[in-house]
């Protein structure tokens, strides 16, 4: 593995409001920690409130013995198949996430969180081009969620697309300011285009109002070897 500026995404849970992701750099592969949210149906569709209770407690066997009962019930349920899906992926069982999140889009659940998540576990799995689609359905559903386009913005950094990169992770922090992750990624952005002092300004600024954030500080650190020469300045990555 080449040494430069990597980013390491992890796919992130949205659960109870709270965005999980961390954007960190020149650290080992990275597990995939979480993914969005369980999320609302954009029709009048529900889910069973005693399963969802279980998936809100993080009880994620008892929630996917219930959901599974609930489509015994009901195999149209596209939500049941969402959270069943959602519970799977809080414990590690990716495939059986993957085939619940493709069933419910199949049934016609139409929810930003699910195209993220979906998007996202593509992106584990390194399908770069389906994980562009579906980030991009993501973004068009949840236009006005900074997540949406947080993460479409990693898939293409990851894919090289420096310029949509950059529109899509300032298009998230329009949304939101307050995103250090966000902030961190456009440094590296900057760095990937050979930008290098709006790099630098980008992990200055972001360590002056948040000096704890070590991703940026390690930043400038590999950015002061590269400008030294003492590092690939290819920008590399891990994942």
């Amino acid at each position: 593995m080449s040494r430069g500026l990597k980013v390491s995404n992890r796919r992130f849970f949205y659960s109870l409001g709270a965005l999980l992701l961390a954007v960190l750099l020149i650290v080992p592969p990275a597990t995939w920690a979480s993914t969005a949210g369980k999320g609302e149906a954009d029709n009048e569709e529900v889910c069973d409130p005693i399963a969802d209770y279980f998936l809100g407690m993080e009880d994620y066997p008892e929630a996917i013995r219930r959901h599974k009962m609930v489509i015994n019930r009901s195999p149209d349920n596209a939500l049941a198949h969402y959270h069943l899906g959602f519970a799977y992926g809080m414990i590690g069982r990716h495939d059986e996430e993957l085939e619940q999140y493709r069933d419910a889009v199949d049934l016609g659940l139409s929810d930003w969180q699910l195209f993220l998540n979906l998007g996202l576990l593509y992106l584990e799995g390194q399908r770069l081009a389906a994980a562009t689609d579906v980030l991009r359905l993501a973004t068009l559903l949840g236009p006005d969620r900074s997540e949406t386009h947080f993460n479409l913005g990693l898939v293409y950094e990851r894919r090289g697309m420096l310029g949509p990169a950059e529109q899509e992770i300032l298009l998230s922090l329009r949304l939101n300011a307050d995103q250090p992750d966000a902030l961190n990624t456009l440094g590296v952005i900057f760095a990937e285009e050979g930008n290098f002092p709006r790099a630098r300004e980008e992990w200055t600024d972001l360590l002056r109002t948040r000096p704890a954030y070590e991703p940026a500080r390690a930043n400038l650190t590999i950015l002061d070897r590269a400008e030294r020469g003492q590092v690939s300045a290819s920008f590399t990555h891990t994942h």
